[in-house]
């Protein structure tokens, strides 16, 4: 089902890092796993705000992996790659570019989430025939709708080095019981690597990531006319109240890029669209079912620093 690894089926938990130094002098991260050979481009995962390689959801990534080869990465600055963090969108999709070009891989599916998904926007105007597809979740285009900047509260919880329970659920999923409950399945998941974590992304480089966003966010409809220029068939998704990136970017997404299908999850905050059913690359997503419910006490603390799961 999942590539051979020394005996060992590998798995978004149990997939170890690789790395490799590409021609702009920057040694990439990164895990590599999945079915290999199926006639499909390999996928990219492109990760949000603070997000390393441990951070996205085993359930979705391990899906994904059971038909097709995937590539988890750690852009330039963030984790274990070296370098620093760009301070623009542009210059982060470059860097992708770069890494892609180290593995010679002409052409890849792109699955990106909030800031990852602004990355796979430019990286499809810069290099559109090494992209097929592509998948846009909980993010939105370059001078969109009420995207200069983050509220305040989102702003400070966020930016905390340290957060407990509350703080991620608010940030990624709706107020109601039904999805603070798919929160903290989904905190289970990704906490619960016990070997080879990647490192923690420090505040320098959230400095950086987040100016990033800020300048992506510069009110300008004229932007939008970029997004002619994306021709891949695209999956556009988001949670109905995505309070980091409003919901309301990716109908404007949907609207401009000529190509595209919009999925809004009900009752779901801006990790939903990442943490519910799998997208697709290939055709519309597929529903799969909704992991059994476990229990994950609100007074746990967990950090943007730490690979240690809530009991």
């Amino acid at each position: 089902m999942s590539t051979l690894f020394r005996g060992q089926e590998l798995t978004q938990l149990t997939a170890p890092i690789l790395d490799v130094t590409a021609a702009n002098g920057v040694t990439y991260a990164y895990r590599r796993f999945g079915v290999a050979g199926t006639g499909a481009p390999l996928l990219l995962f492109l990760q949000h705000f603070r997000g390393n390689l441990d951070n996205w959801d085993p359930i979705l990534v391990d899906t994904l992996a059971a038909g097709r080869e995937v590539i988890l990465l750690d852009n330039t600055g963030v984790g274990l790659s070296s370098g620093q963090v760009p301070v623009t969108v542009t210059r982060m999709a470059r860097d992708v570019i770069a890494f892609l070009d180290a593995l010679d891989l002409a052409r890849v599916d792109l699955l990106g989430f909030s800031l990852g998904g602004m990355v796979a926007q430019e990286i499809a105007l810069l290099r559109p025939r090494g992209v097929r597809r592509i998948v846009l979740a909980g993010t939105g285009p370059r001078g969109g709708k009420q995207m200069h900047g983050w509220t305040l509260d989102i702003e400070r919880v966020a930016n905390q080095a340290e957060a407990g329970l509350d703080e991620l659920l608010h940030i990624f999923f709706g107020v109601t019981e039904t999805s603070r409950a798919l929160g903290m399945q989904y905190a289970q998941r990704v906490f619960s690597r016990t070997e080879n974590p990647d490192k923690p992304t420090g505040p320098e480089a959230a400095r950086a990531q987040y100016d990033a966003i800020v300048e992506w966010g510069i009110p300008d409809p004229s932007r939008l006319a970029r997004l002619a220029g994306i021709t891949q068939p695209t999956l556009v998704a988001a949670g109905d109240n995505d309070t980091m990136i409003p919901t309301v970017n990716s109908q404007v997404l949907a609207d401009h890029l000529p190509n595209a299908r919009l999925r809004i999850f009900s009752d779901a905050g801006h990790g939903n669209s990442t943490c519910r059913s799998p997208p697709s690359t290939n055709s519309a997503p597929p529903c799969s079912p909704r992991p059994a419910r476990s229990r994950c006490p609100s007074g746990r603390r967990w950090t943007w620093r730490s690979a240690t799961p809530p009991e």
